[in-house]
C-alpha cells in the first residue's frame, strides 16, 4: 500500500477529521488538528463500540442481573487486553483510573504507604504529572539534560551512583511532550535495577504511537510500573490504566477510600480488597474502558509499527521544512538521526508563542499548543530562563511569560496538511510583525468563536 493509500485509510478511522472551521478572513476551511499530544480525536470504532455496548450497559460487580454479569466480565477482560497490548509480565495487574496524572498520583500513594523513607530519581524533561507527585510525599533528585534537551544516559547512571542504593524508583518519561525525544527506558531499567531501583515509565506519549513491550529482552530490562490515557490513543470517555507487578500493589492503602475497594468492613475494622479492586473506589468507568479496548483494537488491527514510521515521515517532513524558515529556532536537534514520536517544538522571532497559535489557527485553520505545556521546568530550561527571570514572572502576573508552541501529529494527519501548516509558518515569517499585531488586541477572535459557538449549538 503507497502512503498516499495508507494515508487515505488512516484517516477514515477517525471522527470528525473533516470537520470545518471559521478563519478570519471569512468562510470555513477544513480543521488541522497539530494538538495530538493533549488530545486525539476518537476512532470510529470506538464510537461504534459505545453505541454497540449502550445497551448493555450496566453496573460492575453490583448485582447479579443478566446485564451486569455482561457489563463485569467486559470490564475485568478489558485487563487482560490492556495487558497483551504492552506485554505486560504474568504478575502484573492492571488498575483503571481517570488518566495517567492519576495513575501517577496513585503509585506515589502506593510507594509512600509502603513504608520507610524513600528517593525518587526523575528527570529534567518530565510533565508535571511526573515530577508533582513524587514532590508530595519523597525527596526527589532530577537526571539532567544535554545541550540539545536529550536525557543524558549518563547522568542517570551517576545519579544512582551518587545516592548509593537509596533511590527506590526512576520516574521517566517515555517519549518527551515537549520535543518528542524517545528515551531508552529499557536501557534505564537496567540501569535502576543494577542499583536496586524500580523503574515507572510515563506512557502518555509513547503507546499511542509504537508497539511498547514493559517484558522486553532480559529481566533486568523489564519495565516495573507503566502508565498511559486512553484519552491521547483515540478514545475519550476518561479512562487511564497503571500496570504494576500485584505484589508492589498488595501492601498499601488506596488512594481513594470507598465502597468497591473493601472486602468485609464494619465500623471496627476495615479489610481491603486485593488489586486492582482496592484501587477502584466507587463505580467504575466501564464506558472509558470499553472505549480503551476498541482503540487498543483498532491500533493492533493496523500494524502499530507502521503506524509509527508513517508519522515519522511526517514529522520529519517538518522539521526538514522548519529548518529552512529564517527566524525559526526548533528546540530538537537540527537533524531527523534521533529517534521520537510526531511532535516537535519551536519559536519564531519577532511574534510571541502565542500570537503564533492564535495566528496559525485563525489564518489556515491549524490548531497548534503553545505555553509551556503542563513541563514547566523542561521548558524553562530549554528557554534557559535564569532564576532571577522565573522570580519575576511568579511575581508579575501581567508579564508574558516565554513559551513555545508545539507541533503533535496523530496517524490521522497527512503530507497536505503538512505542506499547508509549512506554507502558513512562512508566510507568517516572511512578516510577523504584522501578524504580531494583527493578533495583539485579543487572543481569542470573536468573530470566529461566536460562529463556532452559533454552528455547534
Amino acid at each position: 500500500m503507497n502512503e498516499v493509500t495508507f494515508s487515505s485509510y488512516l484517516r477514515s478511522l477517525v471522527v470528525g477529521a473533516n470537520t470545518q472551521v471559521p478563519v478570519a478572513s471569512g468562510g470555513y476551511v477544513i480543521a488541522t488538528n497539530f494538538d495530538n499530544a493533549a488530545t486525539t480525536p476518537p476512532f470510529c470504532a470506538v464510537m461504534d463500540e459505545i453505541i454497540a455496548f449502550a445497551p448493555w450497559y450496566s453496573s460492575v460487580h453490583r448485582g447479579k442481573g443478566y446485564k451486569s454479569i455482561v457489563t463485569s466480565d467486559i470490564y475485568e477482560q478489558a485487563r487482560q487486553t490492556v495487558k497483551q497490548f504492552v506485554c505486560a509480565g504474568a504478575n502484573d495487574t492492571a488498575v483503571f483510573t481517570k488518566s495517567t496524572t492519576e495513575s501517577i498520583n496513585l503509585l506515589a500513594n502506593v510507594l509512600a504507604n509502603d513504608g520507610g523513607e524513600k528517593l525518587i530519581l526523575a528527570t529534567d524533561m518530565e510533565h508535571l504529572a511526573n515530577d508533582l507527585p513524587w514532590r508530595r510525599h519523597f525527596k526527589v533528585d532530577y537526571a539532567c539534560l544535554d545541550a540539545f534537551g536529550r536525557l543524558s544516559l549518563k547522568n542517570v547512571e551517576d545519579k544512582l551512583q551518587q545516592h548509593k542504593g537509596k533511590v527506590a524508583l526512576v520516574a521517566v518519561t517515555g517519549a518527551s511532550n515537549v520535543t518528542g525525544y524517545i528515551n531508552p527506558v529499557h536501557s534505564i531499567a537496567r540501569l535502576a535495577h543494577k542499583h536496586g531501583a524500580k523503574i515507572f515509565v510515563d506512557g502518555a506519549q509513547l503507546v499511542p504511537h509504537m508497539p511498547f513491550c514493559m517484558s522486553k529482552g532480559q529481566a533486568t530490562e523489564c519495565i516495573d510500573f507503566l502508565a498511559f490515557s486512553a484519552h491521547k490513543m483515540y478514545a475519550p470517555f476518561g479512562a487511564g490504566v497503571l500496570i504494576g507487578n500485584s505484589e508492589d500493589l498488595l501492601q498499601a492503602e488506596p488512594l481513594l477510600w470507598g465502597g468497591g475497594a473493601v472486602d468485609l468492613t464494619s465500623q471496627q475494622f476495615i479489610e481491603w480488597d486485593a488489586p486492582p479492586g482496592r484501587y477502584e473506589a466507587g463505580t467504575p468507568n466501564v464506558m472509558g474502558v470499553v472505549a480503551l479496548v476498541a482503540a487498543i483494537r483498532t491500533l493492533e488491527a493496523n500494524d502499530l509499527e507502521m503506524i509509527h514510521q508513517y508519522e515519522s515521515s511526517l514529522i520529519s517532513t517538518v522539521i526538514a521544512g522548519l529548518t529552512d524558515i529564517s527566524g525559526i529556532r526548533l528546540y530538537s536537534v537540527p537533524t531527523c538521526d534521533d529517534e521520537r514520536v510526531s511532535l516537535i517544538s519551536f519559536t519564531m522571532e519577532g511574534i510571541d508563542h502565542g500570537l503564533l497559535a492564535q495566528a496559525l489557527s485563525q489564518e489556515a485553520g491549524i490548531a497548534v499548543r503553545n505555553g509551556l505545556f503542563c513541563a514547566h521546568p523542561y521548558v524553562e530550561k530549554l528557554l534557559k530562563i535564569s532564576d532571577e527571570e522565573l522570580k519575576y514572572y511568579h511575581t508579575h502576573d501581567d508579564a508574558s511569560v516565554p513559551g513555545l508552541v508545539r507541533i503533535s501529529l496523530g496517524l490521522y494527519n497527512t503530507r497536505q496538511e503538512v505542506e499547508l501548516f509549512l506554507r502558513t509558518v512562512r508566510r507568517i515569517a516572511a512578516d510577523p510583525a504584522f501578524y504580531a499585531k494583527k493578533y495583539q488586541a485579543s487572543m481569542r477572535n470573536d468573530r470566529c468563536c461566536n460562529s463556532w459557538q452559533s454552528d455547534f449549538c
